[in-house]
């Protein structure tokens, strides 16, 4: 047995790069640079931030490949702070050679990171973005013909307790005290407000409330009926192959026929190199049912799937073309092409969902602002549409895919070998009792019942 004093030595002064052990994660980043190194990823970011970069004076700066392939690097591995992109990329030999950096380069740290993210535009992620795209377009996982559209919540990097009035800046427990004076009562104690804010409605609206360091985040109900602060994300997906075509980041309290006409703009110019009509059907949920969105989907030339909610019966004076625009989608959702279209919608706008931030580690935000957050959102669809591209090459979208897939065939393995050492038993017990048995015609019945 191996014991802890027997590995105490005195470690050797020099040793080969050759002889560093490599974890097995090399194999997914290792064929990931492949396919970016193939479609000249370097040389296409460096021409887009050059502007961003003065003379060779100065402290050495982060190269901008490096710096976007943190970013994926955090959707990945599922690390939800820059911070924490850093921490895993100075410990690991396998991030470090994914990033090209020797044994003895230190790695960037996190508040470079975070002011080379301040500094590049959202444009600049916005285009890295549309440059994935075109890869999935060379390798056929985009035809742009039929979108599905569907948002979530994610929360924001700020606290209900610090949020103020909007008028006069005042914070909450200050306002409380001025309602406390004008009811007449003097010097209330915690549980007086408390009474006082209890008896009170619509206690937080956004027109009179705001958060003094993240504005752009609104108070909203989130999906397990907590009220935080919070933004809303809204993706246009690709029910051809589960591609994001879109990504964008709305006011939380906005409603979903407001913000879906911003992301099917953005869909429609990720998909018109693709498919020169650009997207044709639009697949959503009764959320973004109403007859004005309907009129402006059938002007812009898209067939709409999208079921209607129970309204009662509706009066359609003056409304001559919502009613028709309504009635024939009323005929689609109930044909059978929409019930297959909305398992697909259910299934695939999900799936984004659950790998940019349930295992992506975004839907708890450690950023404030909106263009802060949807740069970190842009390259994290980025990386769920590279993750499409390996999965078609390799058969698995994640590095941590690759190691299920190793334990799994060692769980195979392992099966095999406990099956074949019980089948040899069970013969020499057999031989033992019956004696040897005649090499005849198979019988599946002694099979069966052995």
């Amino acid at each position: 047995m191996g014991s802890r004093k027997k590995r105490e030595r005195q470690q050797d002064l020099w040793i080969a790069t050759s002889d560093v052990v490599r974890t097995p994660a090399n194999a997914f980043y290792d064929r990931l640079n492949e396919v970016l190194d193939k479609h000249h990823f370097d040389r296409r970011i460096e021409h887009l931030c050059r502007r961003y970069y003065k003379g060779p004076k100065g402290r050495p700066s982060m190269a901008p490949g490096v710096y976007f392939r943190m970013l994926l690097i955090g959707y990945f591995e599922g690390l939800d702070s820059e911070r924490g992109i850093a921490w895993r990329v100075a410990d690991s030999l396998s991030l470090r050679h994914f990033l090209r950096y020797l044994l003895d380069e230190k790695t960037p740290d996190h508040s470079t990171v975070s002011r080379t993210r301040r500094l590049f535009w959202l444009e600049t992620h916005k285009a890295i973005f549309r440059w994935v795209l075109k890869i999935l377009a060379q390798e056929g996982l985009i035809q742009g013909q039929t979108v599905a559209v569907d948002a979530t919540t994610l929360e924001a990097n700020a606290a209900m307790r610090a949020i103020v009035r909007r008028d006069n800046g005042l914070k909450y427990e200050e306002y409380l005290k001025e309602l406390a004076a004008a009811a007449g009562i003097e010097n209330p104690t915690r549980e007086q407000l408390a009474r006082l804010d209890r008896k009170r409605k619509k206690k937080a609206s956004n027109q009179e409330w705001k958060h003094p360091f993240d504005s752009d985040s609104r108070i909203t109900k989130m999906k397990d009926g907590r009220t935080h602060l919070a933004h809303k994300a809204e993706h246009a997906v690709d029910l051809s192959s589960g591609a994001l075509l879109a990504v964008t980041l709305q006011p939380a309290d906005a409603g979903d026929t407001t913000t879906m006409p911003v992301t099917l703009a953005e869909a429609q110019k990720a998909a018109q190199p693709v498919n020169p009509l650009g997207v044709e059907e639009v697949v959503a949920d009764k959320g973004y049912h109403s007859g004005e969105a309907l009129k402006e989907l059938h002007v812009e030339g898209m067939r709409s799937y999208i079921p209607e909610p129970q309204r009662g019966r509706r009066h359609w004076r003056g409304k001559r073309v919502e009613q028709k625009r309504v009635y024939a989608n009323r005929r689609r959702v109930q044909g059978d092409r929409s019930k297959r279209l909305q398992k697909l919608r259910t299934e695939l706008t999900e799936r984004t969902f659950a790998h940019l931030y349930e295992t992506g580690g975004m839907r708890r935000l450690h950023l404030k602002g909106r263009e802060n957050v949807l740069k970190r959102l842009l390259v994290h669809a980025a990386g769920f549409n590279l993750s499409l591209v390996m999965r078609q090459m390799l058969g698995f979208g994640k590095p941590r895919q690759l190691q299920d897939l190793a334990g799994c065939f060692s769980a195979i393995w392992s099966a095999l070998r406990a099956f074949s050492a019980f089948s040899s038993r069970w013969n020499a017990l057999r031989h033992l009792f019956r004696g040897p048995v005649a090499p005849s015609r198979p019988n599946l019945g002694s099979y069966i019942a052995a």
